[in-house]
């Protein structure tokens, strides 16, 4: 995102807080469960790079939606995914960045036939 300054020296005295070196080996990706307006934005996770797609839903995603009342009836298999706006068949056992999660990636999924609770996209 560009910045507009009031001030000409402001970018000399500006440090970038969410670099990619900032994260210990790690990259921030963020996570969307589109259409569960009960988590109303995506949720970011700081995740090492060759950590496999499979164990990112298991261990991360999962876990992280488990409270809504949908989350159990979840079809794995059918969920449809886009990675950077870009629609996606990621290989489970592939790595996030093999699969095209970079930093501040955004991960966004579709869970057919679960549009929120009792339909109201919550």
């Amino acid at each position: 995102m560009s910045v507009i300054a009031i001030r000409p020296d402001y970018e000399a005295h500006t440090e970038v807080r969410d670099r990619l070196g900032n994260f210990h080996g790690n990259q921030v990706v963020y996570v969307h469960w589109e259409k569960h307006l009960s988590f109303c934005a995506a949720i970011a996770f700081p995740l090492p790079p060759d950590m496999p797609f499979g164990a990112f839903i298991d261990n991360v995603i999962k876990p992280h939606y488990a409270p809504h009342p949908q989350a159990e009836a979840i079809d794995w298999a059918a969920v449809t995914w886009q990675i950077d706006g870009a629609d996606a068949t990621p290989d489970l056992g592939k790595s996030l960045a093999e699969n095209g999660v970079g930093h501040k990636s955004i991960v966004r999924f579709w869970t057919p036939g679960l549009d929120g609770y009792h339909g109201s996209a919550s």
